[in-house]
């Protein structure tokens, strides 16, 4: 067995051992539950009805969101990395949104949109500055012998972008993506909390700790947090792909 899984493997062991132990010392179930209580809400949830609808309805307008900073992203680092006066009008906009706590965006946003854009809009907001400015770096860091090359033989751009900046940004992509996924889940499920989204995960959440309900809310957290990391592989995965087949095309 690869021993990066054993290390895991202990590790989540002693995590649980950790939670076990505060749980006995603690001694109330709606203050925090036992992974035993957890693990027998989560294998129930599944089976509930709503559970796939609420699961999708997030999943979906989350991964979205994500999506549309991913394009947007890309699309205006690549310009910014040409043009410089994008990147000048972009900065103060990308910095603010680094910045800002994601709670004040959650509540502007609910004054400006409706219930059911709020997920996506906050997800995007808050994916966007990291899928650009790696995307940035990344142009800017290209081997500027080759770029000098390609100059002086008139490359076309198009080219340029294939045999020299997307060696050059690969790496920034894919980092920024693994990144962005876990950041749009934690702010798209904020904003489901705090405007109270119906079909949501973050109306259950809400729920659960309006009903001192501890179990249900690790139970949705896990849920959260599966949703993420497969989102997550599953898109880099495609990307991985898709960015093969242009390096052999």
């Amino acid at each position: 067995m690869n021993k990066k899984v054993i290390y895991k493997s202990i590790s989540v062991l002693i995590f649980i051992a950790i939670w076990e132990v505060l749980s006995i010392i603690v001694g109330e179930d709606f203050l925090l539950a036992s992974p035993y209580q957890v693990a027998k809400r989560l294998v129930r949830l599944p089976f509930e009805s709503g559970f796939m609808m609420t699961s999708a309805f997030s999943l979906g307008r989350i991964f979205f969101g994500f999506l549309l900073a991913f394009v947007l992203g890309t699309v205006l680092a690549v310009l910014a990395s040409r043009f410089h006066a994008i990147e000048y009008l972009l900065w103060p906009y990308v910095n603010v949104i680094k910045t800002v706590p994601v709670a004040s965006f959650i509540i502007l946003s609910l004054i400006w949109f409706s219930y059911e854009r709020l997920t996506i809009f906050i997800a995007f907001l808050i994916a966007f500055p990291a899928i650009y400015s790696n995307v940035l770096q990344g142009m800017k860091n290209a081997d500027s012998q080759l770029l000098e090359v390609a100059s002086l033989y008139h490359v076309p751009f198009g080219r340029k972008m294939k045999y020299v900046y997307l060696p050059s940004v690969k790496p920034f992509l894919l980092s920024s993506c693994n990144v962005a996924v876990g950041m749009a889940w934690k702010a798209g499920v904020a904003a489901e909390v705090i405007g109270i989204v119906k079909g949501s995960i973050g109306e259950k959440l809400y729920e659960a700790k309006i009903y001192f309900q501890n179990a249900d809310l690790l139970a949705w957290t896990i849920v959260i947090i599966g949703l993420s990391v497969i989102s997550e592989k599953l898109f880099v995965s495609l990307l991985k792909f898709g960015i093969r087949r242009i390096e052999r095309t």
